[in-house]
């Protein structure tokens, strides 16, 4: 009977200690990862936060604000959903090669990029992911406004005059000429005005959709 009671008890602190553990490992998590902002009736994480924060890293060198980083979820959320509705395709896998390629050849080096994405923390299939969707998104911006941006011949010659040559200056560089640059700078002022149509379009689209933000100020 005593030895009954002595099994009683070792089963009860057993069953005791793996609550403690699961309560432990869910407290854990709650630190971990948590929802930072409620989209219509989907959810954003801490995690999504983390992850485009590292991508930024690796892309750029550095990476914004978490509130920023979580607006720019929100606008990524919105720019799905259309993008979801219209039947964007998705990139093909040549498509994502040239973009990881272009994301690769913006550093001096393989080896330079190798070490960024180690620091950033992320795997190849993480980057190959991220970057996937960026161009996912960046596709249905593009197909949506592109057509009604003009470029015309005055715009192309005052980015040349006033930014090109400048540029190129201020690196000891020698500036192509005009007519060799004409369809770059007209790419990138296609581009600028697809961003300015994109912002305003996202401006509106903020309006109409109900957004929760969770955010804490110190997330550490």
């Amino acid at each position: 009977m005593k030895r009954a009671r002595q099994l009683r008890w070792t089963c009860c602190l057993a069953i005791l200690c793996v609550c403690g553990l699961a309560q432990a490992n869910s407290r854990a998590q709650e630190v971990i990862d948590r929802m930072v902002a409620r989209v219509e009736d989907d959810i954003i994480l801490l995690s999504d936060i983390r992850l485009l924060s590292r991508y930024q890293m690796l892309a750029d060198g550095k990476s914004e604000s978490d509130a920023q980083i979580l607006d720019r979820l929100i606008d990524q959320w919105i720019v799905r959903n259309e993008a979801n509705v219209a039947r964007t395709p998705k990139p093909s896998e040549a498509e994502i090669d040239r973009a990881v390629q272009r994301l690769q050849q913006s550093f001096n080096s393989k080896d330079d990029f190798a070490t960024r994405q180690k620091l950033s923390g992320l795997s190849e299939a993480d980057v190959r992911r991220l970057t996937a969707d960026q161009l996912y998104l960046n596709n249905y911006l593009d197909s949506r406004f592109r057509a009604s941006v003009q470029v015309n011949e005055q715009a192309i010659e005052a980015f040349y005059q006033n930014a090109l040559l400048p540029r190129a200056k201020a690196r000891g560089q020698s500036p192509p000429t005009l007519d060799a640059a004409h369809d770059y700078i007209q790419e990138a002022l296609v581009q600028q005005g697809i961003n300015q149509q994109a912002d305003r379009w996202l401006n509106e689209s903020r309006a109409r959709i109900h957004v929760t933000k969770m955010l804490g100020e110190n997330l550490s």
